[in-house]
């Protein structure tokens, strides 16, 4: 295992996220997040960006993407209700003789190595957590971890994002967090032709017709400003093929209504194609 020596503690790293994803269009979100990751001068220190979306219109594909694009080790840490401050920084493990052995998360893998983490759905995080990130999101970019008792500055490299859904959330971001999480980076649905290039990359084995199909579904479904995405439209298209597969006689639209309706429910029906 790969581990690093702080004060004469030594820390167990987590391994980088190996995805493989691609983010398509919307370039300008990607310049976005590069130029708030960007350092213009020396005495300058890189921004710690929030991507606000609804879900599964993808935040964390766009940052990872990034991140890959600047060729840096990325780190995914899944922000909870249960995310206590010692799960974002240091955890005691007990290890073999009885002995304690530190494990470092994923954020502060990141910060030693200089990687990029991305904080997902840290709108989920209490305030508690939070605060322990504090002196990390400003000039200090220090984390102390009272576990180890040890304070670990961030490499000169590292970065970090925060993915947030724009539904209701459990915790409302305190203000000094808030003003810290900047800037904020709106992502949206796509446009058609990028919605049905996404459906394309991720069901590369889908036919024209039933890549149509669910394109047309998804953009009257966005006209009407549901909250169905690009990832119901993959699931969509997924289980209608294997429908499709397992009974051959089956039409491929009854198969793909089947497929909307047990995925989103009766409602979502409205905006099949006629």
């Amino acid at each position: 295992m790969r581990t690093t020596t702080i004060d004469d503690v030594t820390l167990y790293l987590a391994h980088p996220d190996e995805l493989s994803i691609q983010w398509v269009g919307q370039e300008e979100l990607m310049r976005q997040l590069m130029a708030a990751w960007m350092i213009v001068d020396s005495k300058d220190v890189p921004m710690s960006p929030r991507l606000l979306g609804k879900p599964g219109v993808g935040k964390t594909t766009l940052a990872y993407a990034v991140a890959k694009q600047m060729g840096r080790e990325v780190y995914i840490l899944q922000a909870t209700l249960d995310t206590r401050p010692e799960d974002l920084l240091v955890t005691p493990v007990i290890a073999s003789g009885g002995k304690l052995r530190y494990v470092a998360s994923p954020l502060v893998t990141a910060m030693v190595r200089g990687g990029i983490v991305i904080l997902d759905e840290g709108n989920r995080m209490s305030e508690k957590s939070w605060a322990s990130l504090a002196p990390l999101l400003d000039t200090r970019r220090y984390v102390e971890s009272i576990v180890a008792g040890i304070k670990i500055k961030a490499h000169p490299d590292f970065r970090l994002v925060a993915t947030m859904n724009d539904d209701a959330s459990t915790f409302e971001l305190p203000e000094y967090i808030h003003s810290r999480l900047q800037p904020q980076i709106l992502i949206d649905f796509p446009e058609r032709d990028e919605e049905r290039q996404i459906l394309k990359e991720n069901l590369p084995f889908a036919e024209e017709q039933i890549l149509d199909y669910v394109t047309d579904f998804l953009q009257a479904s966005h006209e009407a400003d549901e909250r169905y995405t690009v990832r119901d439209g993959i699931n969509i298209a997924r289980f209608g093929i294997k429908l499709m597969n397992s009974k051959p006689e089956v039409d491929w639209k009854r198969a793909l209504k089947t497929a909307i309706l047990q995925t989103l429910g009766e409602e979502a029906l409205r905006y099949v194609r006629r």
